[in-house]
């Protein structure tokens, strides 16, 4: 079932188009937490009101079911889902359950298809659809979560998906899969509660994070051909957490999240620069870059966000000598925004909102309630001195940045989000539970 399908194909990304990627990144967006890894769009500027009959430009059915953040790359928007099929698979056809593995939910009987979809991105027209997998998943997954919750990620030439457990791919911008992984494994996450693995590119760097009950491990493929470079076992669990890979001091440092240690690895050899403990369990958020630091925080079982100089070396342990720490109403499922000195969280998945100086770890806002907002899995993003936070209900609170707690809109879509939102020029992108809003002004 897990076979190796790699497809060898010469894919350079030269010199010059790594420069005029770096350029035109902030007119797009890229990965999950947009051009910068921080949830900021430096050069969008998007609407403040909106409802299900006002300021929608188009919105498109989404077939299956997936939380996956969709990106944007010049006039295409990038989705995934999965679709349960009809096709009950036969006994011979059905993983073997692993004992060694506590779980709370039930693996599924039937074929499921692991989908790529491409909308146009000023009608809203579907473009392409293809189908990379068609599997019986091994394990089921939360009643909140989905097959499809990883978010693709693109170097402006090829699109780069992973399913985990069942496939890492290549596409061209047509929808032709250029190489496939389906070799890594599977992955056994806390409870059975399903897997989140959004790739990171950088340069030919191809970055996952399989973080799990047993086994975790970090890759670095090669954007070109699919193939390994290095490996690196964790001494982690589940997670749920994406990389960031950032320059600092001549060398390429890959940031993870993780219960047991916040991590730097060399991009170049895999090996470990400096490490830090004082996460709590099964972290989700991903670290942001503020300055020469590093910024991570996590809010299950606890709290704290703390910042590490990012010319640390060795094992700083949990009371090592870092910037600051803060434990108090830091995040489960969302990842922080930073928006210019600021960093603005929500405490747990609550819609209780505080904001630190990033320089100093010292609160302005602290646990203040946003009006209108529930529960969060989406993360906050920021775009022309604004802050949107989109609730699970598909309500969106957005603030003018600052120092008070300054609500400009509440706007309600009537439908589920969990997926983050996306902001590009004068759009802002929606998926929901059954649909893809493309948000923009008249």
């Amino acid at each position: 079932m897990y076979r190796f399908a790699a497809i060898a194909l010469v894919l350079s990304v030269p010199a010059a188009r790594a420069a005029d990627f770096e350029k035109e990144k902030e007119q797009n967006w890229h990965q999950w937490r947009g051009p910068n890894a921080d949830g900021s769009a430096p050069k969008a500027d998007p609407p403040t009101k909106w409802d299900a009959k006002t300021n929608v430009a188009w919105k498109a059915e989404l077939t299956g079911r997936g939380s996956a953040t969709p990106i944007v790359w010049g006039d295409r928007v990038f989705v995934l889902t999965s679709i349960k099929t009809d096709r009950k698979a036969k006994p011979e056809e059905m993983p073997k359950p692993d004992p060694r593995f506590d779980v709370k939910t039930d693996p599924p009987t039937h074929f499921h298809k692991f989908v790529v979809l491409c909308f146009d991105r000023t009608s809203g027209k579907k473009r392409w659809e293809q189908v990379v997998a068609e599997m019986v998943p091994h394990e089921g997954h939360h009643a909140s979560h989905s097959y499809a919750a990883g978010s693709p990620t693109t170097d402006g030439k090829f699109l780069y998906v992973s399913f985990g457990s069942f496939g890492t791919y290549c596409l061209d911008f047509d929808g032709t899969v250029k190489w496939a992984r389906t070799d890594l494994g599977r992955m056994h996450t806390r409870l059975g509660w399903g897997e989140a693995v959004s790739p990171v590119v950088h340069g030919d760097a191809l970055l996952l994070n399989f973080d799990q009950e047993v086994d975790s491990k970090l890759y670095r493929l090669d954007t070109a051909t699919g193939k390994t470079k290095w490996v690196i076992n964790r001494d982690e669990k589940t997670t749920w957490s994406t990389p960031v890979v950032v320059e600092h001091g001549g060398k390429s440092q890959v940031i993870t999240n993780g219960t047991t240690r916040v991590r730097s690895y060399d991009l170049a050899t895999g090996g470990v620069i400096w490490e830090c403990g004082g996460m709590t369990v099964n972290p989700i958020p991903s670290p942001i870059r503020f300055g020469d630091s590093i910024i991570c925080v996590s809010g299950y079982r606890g709290a704290m966000a703390l910042s590490v100089p990012l010319g640390s070396t060795g094992d700083l342990g949990a009371k090592g000598k870092v910037n600051w720490r803060y434990p108090a109403g830091t995040p489960y499922v969302p990842s922080p925004v930073l928006v210019g000195d600021s960093l603005y969280f929500t405490q747990a998945n609550d819609a209780l909102l505080t904001v630190i100086d990033a320089k100093t770890g010292k609160a302005v806002i602290e646990k203040e309630q946003l009006p209108s907002a529930k529960s969060f899995y989406a993360s906050p993003i920021t775009a022309a001195g604004r802050v949107y936070f989109v609730d699970r209900s598909g309500t969106t609170v957005v603030l003018k940045a600052g120092d008070t707690l300054d609500v400009l809109s509440v706007n309600k879509l009537n439908e589920p989000i969990d997926a983050t939102p996306v902001a590009v020029g004068k759009q802002l992108f929606l998926r929901g539970e059954k649909c893809l809003y493309c948000i923009e002004g008249k």
